[in-house]
């Protein structure tokens, strides 16, 4: 008897971030320099003293069974925190920790939505939002932006994607994969049209303090009590503190669907991480200078790959405000011949510049958009410098 694997296992597709990741890993490991610019994760280790807080945890005995919402010190931390940096006065029941910020975006969705409910997700968005979506049992329905507004909705964008089963909105800002910074003027406007309708609204903020020259990252709730009400704020500490393999994450909203997502989350997963629980609680409370050192890194590697981008022939370059992203128009290259291959998509681009140059981007179209690529600039200058190089080697070699 064969088997039979379930709808939802047959439409679900793995990470193209994580795929793009593991293909390089291969490559590597036979010995290939690759110049890997897949993955959206900081390449700096956590900083000590929160690496100090998890051994502590651990000698204290801080390693059974947590409340499945969170630690209460750390809820509460986490409702500090935005006191603190936004003046929202979240309180602790309203705060449900998960295992890292995309546990929290599925379990908003879960606990928001279902078969019949469509959820608005600005294209292009991120990779793992489409299926997660999906996973509920809800409709995923991309909605167009144009490279004229850096990619980000406008009001007659979502006017024009609203139908009787628009149920939730997901936004993010600051902007993976173009780094587009939505000001508070443009999250107002779209603010209007949500309070004109019955939509929610799930405003993934997980780059919120990494961003450069005068942007800064609008916490959505902020923009007014009605609209706090609708509004489910996500984040974590993966990008902040560069813990991305600790999966603490976290989702803040109306008491009532924060209580039904601990429901779903302790069938689920039960509880996440305690150690990794006291070791964000030590990130959220401690030292934040850290988080300071490592923008100011990642702002001169955008300066970097912007500067060298800009120089390349045909390419056109969304400026990035925020987050560790470039996300470039390759267009000008597809329907050019690499070793006497066609190429004419953005996915196909990545397999060639990854297998003729050892350079790992990903598509566009993995973000629901065509004629893109995402770079990370989350790597040393030194490598983005030698794989810019490459990279532009590649290009001029494609013939027409």
């Amino acid at each position: 008897m064969s088997l039979q694997l379930s709808a939802i296992a047959r439409q679900i597709q793995p990470s193209a971030t994580l795929a793009a990741g593991a293909k390089a890993k291969q490559l590597r490991a036979q010995g290939i320099q690759v110049f890997d610019f897949s993955l959206g994760e900081p390449d700096f280790p956590t900083p000590e003293h929160i690496c100090r807080a998890a051994v502590e945890a651990m000698n204290k005995g801080h390693t059974h069974y947590t409340p499945a919402n969170g630690i209460p010190e750390l809820r509460a931390a986490i409702a500090r925190s935005y006191e603190r940096h936004y003046g929202l006065g979240y309180q602790p029941e309203e705060v449900i920790v998960s295992n890292g910020a995309k546990h929290a975006i599925y379990n908003v969705v879960a606990a928001l939505c279902g078969p019949g409910d469509e959820v608005l997700i600005p294209a292009p968005g991120w990779v793992s939002y489409f299926d997660i979506v999906q996973m509920t049992g809800a409709k995923p329905v991309w909605v167009p932006t144009s490279s004229e507004h850096g990619f980000k909705l406008t009001p007659q964008q979502l006017r024009s994607a609203l139908t009787p089963r628009s149920r939730l909105l997901l936004l993010n800002s600051p902007h993976n994969p173009t780094g587009s910074v939505y000001t508070p003027a443009e999250l107002k406007a779209l603010a209007e049209v949500v309070l004109d309708s019955a939509l929610l609204v799930l405003s993934d903020e997980i780059y919120e303090r990494l961003t450069y020259d005068d942007y800064r990252a609008t916490c959505f709730a902020t923009l007014g009590p009605e609209l706090r009400q609708r509004t489910f704020t996500v984040s974590g500490v993966s990008k902040t503190y560069a813990m991305t393999g600790w999966r603490i994450g976290w989702a803040c909203g109306p008491v009532e669907a924060i209580r039904a997502m601990a429901n779903i989350q302790s069938q689920q997963t039960g509880n996440p991480c305690s150690i990794s629980q006291y070791a964000a609680l030590a990130a959220l409370e401690g030292d934040q200078h850290c988080v300071e050192q490592m923008r100011q890194e990642l702002a001169a590697r955008r300066e970097l790959v912007c500067r060298r981008l800009q120089a390349i022939p045909d390419i056109r370059l969304i400026p990035c405000q925020g987050a560790f992203f470039a996300f470039f128009d390759v267009s000008a290259y597809l329907g050019r011949r690499w070793n006497g291959q066609r190429v004419n998509n953005s996915a196909e681009f990545c397999v060639a510049a990854l297998e003729l140059a050892h350079i790992n981007l990903v598509p566009g179209s993995a973000f629901g958009i065509e004629g893109y690529v995402r770079l990370s600039f989350a790597c040393p200058r030194s490598e983005l410098e030698a794989g810019l190089d490459a990279l532009a080697r590649f290009l001029k070699s494609g013939r027409s």
